[in-house]
C-alpha cells in the first residue's frame, strides 16, 4: 500500500468535507477514521480513484459521528427534562374525556350514547335501557356517533349540559346496583360543580347525595330491593342529606330552576321527613309539577301518579294513571300499587307478575314477584 499516497490526499480529503459543511474538527476525526479504513482495505481491494474513495468513506463517518452526536445530545435532553425520581403528580383527567366525548359535531343524545359507552363504562342494553328505546337502535345510535367523530379533532369540549346527562345516567346506572358507578359519579360531579358556575350542576350534585345518603337501606343482606316506605331510616347518612339539602338550597336561592333541582328537591322531601307517613307528598306533586313542564317525561309523569295517589288517594292515582301510555316502564308495578292500595287485590296480584316479567333487573323482578305472591295467598 502507498502511505505515501495516502499522506499526500489527506489535505484534499479534508479540504473537500470543510467546504461540504463539516467543521474543522469533526472533518479531521473522519478523514483519520478514513485513513484507517484505508490500511485495512487497500492491500487487498485498491481503489482505481483512491482520492474519490477516502472522500466517500470521510464524508460516511463524518455523517455517522454527526448522527450518533445528535442522538446522545437528545438522550442527554431529554434525561435533563425527566422528573425527578419521587411519586409522580396526580392528575386526574377523567371529566376532561367527558367533555372532549360530548363533541359539539353529535347531537345532545348521540353524544350521550357515545360518552357512557366509551367513557362511562355502561353496555349498550344499559343505556338503551336509560332512554327507553330498543338496544339495536341504540346500539347503531353509538355506531353512528363512532363515525362522526372519527374524522374529527377531539379538541372542542361539548357543552354542560350534555356532560351533565351523562353523570346523571352514570349515576342510576350505578345506583341501581349492576355496577357500581355512583361514586365515581358522585366524585366528578362534585368536581364540576366546583369548576363552574352552574345551577344545575349544584342540583345535580345535590340529588347524588340525597340519593346516595339511602343507599345502605335500599336492599337487604341478601340483596333484595326494599321500597322506600320500608326502609330503615336510622341507617340513612344524615350528613349527606344535610350536605346535599345545603347545596340545594343555595341552587334554589339563585331563581334559575332546571331538572336535575326539581329532582333533587324531591329527594330532599323524602329524606326530610322523619318517616313514611310524615312526607309532604302535596309538595311532592307540586315538585313533580315543575319536573313535567321541564322535561315532558314519561317517567316524570308516571312518577307523579304515584305522588298523586298518595297525596289525593289511590282513587286519584289511577285516575291519573289513565293518561300515561301503558308501555312506559313500571307502569304496571304503580298500577299494582294503587290497585292494593285501592283494595282490588285480584287485579294488583296480576298487575304485580306482569310487572315481574317485565322488570329489567333482578332484584326488582323478585320484589314485584314475591309482592304477587303476597297478595294471592291472601285471596
Amino acid at each position: 500500500m502507498n502511505e505515501a499516497l495516502l499522506r499526500s490526499l489527506t489535505p484534499s480529503v479534508l479540504g473537500i468535507l470543510v467546504r461540504r459543511g463539516a467543521d474543522f474538527a469533526a472533518a479531521e476525526d473522519a478523514v483519520q477514521d478514513a485513513l484507517v479504513e484505508a490500511v485495512r482495505v487497500w492491500p487487498s481491494d485498491e481503489p482505481r480513484d483512491p482520492k474519490g474513495w477516502l472522500v466517500t468513506v470521510a464524508w460516511r463517518k463524518f455523517l455517522d459521528a454527526t448522527r450518533s452526536d445528535t442522538a446522545r445530545r437528545r438522550r442527554e435532553d431529554r434525561l435533563d427534562e425527566e422528573p425527578p425520581p419521587g411519586p409522580a403528580a396526580a392528575v386526574d383527567d377523567t371529566l376532561q374525556l367527558y367533555f372532549l366525548c360530548a363533541h359539539p359535531s353529535l347531537t345532545p343524545s348521540s353524544a350521550v350514547a357515545l360518552t357512557l359507552r366509551a367513557v362511562g363504562g355502561l353496555t349498550t342494553r344499559q343505556i338503551a335501557q336509560a332512554y327507553l328505546v330498543p338496544e339495536a337502535t341504540m346500539a347503531q345510535r353509538i355506531s353512528r356517533a363512532k363515525r362522526t367523530v372519527s374524522g374529527v379533532r377531539l379538541d372542542r369540549p361539548g357543552d354542560v349540559a350534555t356532560v351533565l346527562r351523562v353523570l346523571y345516567l352514570v349515576f342510576n346506572e350505578g345506583y341501581s346496583g349492576d355496577i357500581d358507578l355512583a361514586a365515581e359519579a358522585i366524585r366528578l360531579t362534585r368536581q364540576l360543580a366546583a369548576a363552574i358556575d352552574h345551577p344545575e350542576a349544584a342540583g345535580l350534585l345535590a340529588l347524588m347525595l340525597l340519593h346516595h345518603a339511602r343507599r345502605a337501606s335500599r336492599t337487604t343482606p341478601d340483596g333484595g330491593l326494599v321500597p322506600l316506605a320500608e326502609q330503615d331510616r336510622t341507617r340513612w347518612d344524615t350528613a349527606a342529606i344535610a350536605e346535599g339539602i345545603g347545596i340545594l338550597q343555595a341552587a334554589l336561592a339563585r331563581d334559575r330552576l332546571g331538572e336535575f333541582q326539581a329532582q333533587a328537591a324531591v329527594a330532599a322531601l323524602h329524606a326530610d321527613a322523619p318517616t313514611a307517613e310524615g312526607t309532604d307528598w302535596v309538595q311532592i306533586v307540586e315538585w313533580y309539577d315543575e319536573l313535567a313542564r321541564l322535561t315532558d317525561s314519561p317517567v316524570v309523569r308516571l312518577n307523579r301518579v304515584v305522588a298523586v295517589g298518595e297525596a289525593d288517594g289511590p282513587r286519584a292515582g289511577l285516575t291519573a294513571l289513565k293518561d300515561i301510555d301503558e308501555t312506559v316502564p313500571r307502569h304496571a308495578a304503580v298500577a299494582a300499587y294503587l290497585h292494593e292500595r285501592d283494595g282490588d287485590l285480584t287485579t294488583a296480584a296480576r298487575l304485580y307478575a306482569e310487572a315481574a316479567h317485565e322488570a329489567s333487573n333482578l332484584a326488582e323482578r323478585e320484589y314485584l314477584t314475591r309482592q304477587a305472591a303476597r297478595l294471592n295467598a291472601r285471596r
